[in-house]
């Protein structure tokens, strides 16, 4: 009885495992194309990889005052958020003040 109860067990695991959703799979690097900023404008050079891989510029503050190409909202504090997702979007400059 005990072999039959480890037995059932395991195939239990095992077919929970297989069924593992497709959101916690390895995806890899996956860069999504988004214009790019003028580096010479910008007062912020950062970087950081978002939770989709990709790479996305950090918020920055524009010395021309003209938003930069690819900027997707401007957040309170005046600088250009160049985010992907509206989650956290200008999260650490006072939230968002428009969207681009």
């Amino acid at each position: 009885m005990s072999v039959l109860r480890v037995v059932a067990v395991f195939a239990l695991v095992a077919t929970s495992v297989a069924w593992i959703p497709d959101a916690f799979a390895y995806r890899g690097y996956q860069h999504q194309y988004q214009p790019q900023p003028d580096e010479s404008d910008l007062d912020n050079h950062s970087h950081y990889i978002n939770r989709d891989g990709n790479i996305v510029h950090s918020p920055a503050h524009a010395q021309s005052g003209a938003a930069p190409a690819g900027a997707t909202a401007r957040c309170r504090d005046g600088s250009y958020s160049f985010s992907q997702h509206h989650s956290g979007t200008c999260s650490r400059h006072g939230g968002v003040a428009s969207w681009q």
